[in-house]
């Protein structure tokens, strides 16, 4: 005898995936049941989206390209080129663009793009004008370090203001307790 096989795995994880309503065992599951999402305090639409994903870092990395991409493309007298006509003062850019939307689009390999861009970002320093005379070297550098550092699902952080007004142990008697010889096991402590 064949058991009932359970929900879809990917729904059965998903606290935000609709579920038929218990009426009371009327059958009538028609209606549309209201979804609510696992923290009413998270942040929705673009948002949200952005928070899922090392949003700033991919888009500093797509903005150092791009700058050293239109450095490349400058009309200027004295232009670095090195290479075969300077295709790689192309190539490496174009590699930080792809990085960043990668970056944005596609977080779950972020180490290993924020690792690419930064080493394309840094070879920039000799392909393009310096990384894009400096500009989009910092840029690329530092979003490939925002990014690598990005971690998911972290709970959101409260504001400096909410922490100070509700930190505990702000009261007078809070420096009593801290004091350096208050603790118990110190050598000033005789036994009863």
């Amino acid at each position: 005898m064949a058991a009932e096989p359970g929900p879809a795995p990917d729904r059965a994880a998903d606290p935000t995936a609709a579920r038929p309503a218990d009426d009371g065992g009327s059958g009538d599951t028609a209606e549309a049941v209201a979804v609510t999402p696992a923290d009413p305090s998270a942040p929705r639409g673009f948002a949200g989206w952005r928070g899922r994903r090392p949003f700033w870092g991919g888009l500093l990395v797509v903005l150092a390209g791009a700058e050293i991409l239109f450095t490349e493309k400058a009309p200027m007298r004295m232009v670095i080129r090195i290479g075969m006509l300077g295709l790689a003062g192309y190539v490496i850019p174009a590699l930080m663009v792809l990085c960043g939307l990668l970056l944005i689009f596609h977080p779950v390999q972020r180490v290993f793009y924020s690792v690419l861009a930064a080493l394309a970002t840094l070879g920039s320093w000799i392909t393009s004008n310096l990384g894009g005379f400096f500009i989009g070297l910092l840029l690329g550098l530092i979003g490939s370090s925002v990014a690598f550092g990005w971690l998911p699902d972290q709970p959101r952080r409260r504001s400096r203001r909410s922490r100070r007004t509700s930190a505990p142990g702000t009261g007078a008697g809070a420096g009593a307790a801290s004091a350096p010889g208050a603790a118990s096991g110190s050598a000033e402590a005789t036994p009863a």
